[in-house]
């Protein structure tokens, strides 16, 4: 079983940054795959990025590749985003989620493990 929570959201200006944080629970979390996804009001929830168990493979949605970048510090049990450049169309509640095997990791659907969210506003 592994716990997730998210943190480091707020309100942010246009053009700004901000870093998610996601801290899990448990002594294995070196052997999930761990994703973002975001979902934004009136919108259905959709996926950010995923990386693997070391951190040496990421993928990215299209739309924000070069803007947002995940990360992962296996000795402190978090996975990271950070979103760069930020726009009034980034505002969504932002979940991080983790699966311990599976494929398509794109799909909500292949996460066992969901945060709570944390909500990032973008104001223009």
């Amino acid at each position: 079983q592994v716990q997730l929570v998210e943190s480091g959201g707020g309100l942010v200006q246009a053009g700004g940054s901000l870093r998610l944080s996601c801290a899990a629970s448990g002594r294995t979390f070196s052997s999930y795959v761990m994703a973002w996804f975001r979902q934004a009001p009136g919108k259905e929830r959709e996926f950010v990025a995923w990386i693997s168990r070391s951190g040496a493979a990421t993928s990215y949605t299209d739309s924000l590749k070069g803007r947002f970048t995940i990360s992962r510090d296996n000795a402190k049990n978090t996975v990271y985003l950070q979103m760069n450049s930020l726009k009034p169309e980034d505002t969504a509640v932002y979940y991080c989620a983790g699966v311990y095997s599976g494929s398509w990791y794109e799909k909500e659907r292949s996460y066992d493990y969901w945060g709570q969210g944390t909500q990032v506003t973008v104001s223009s």
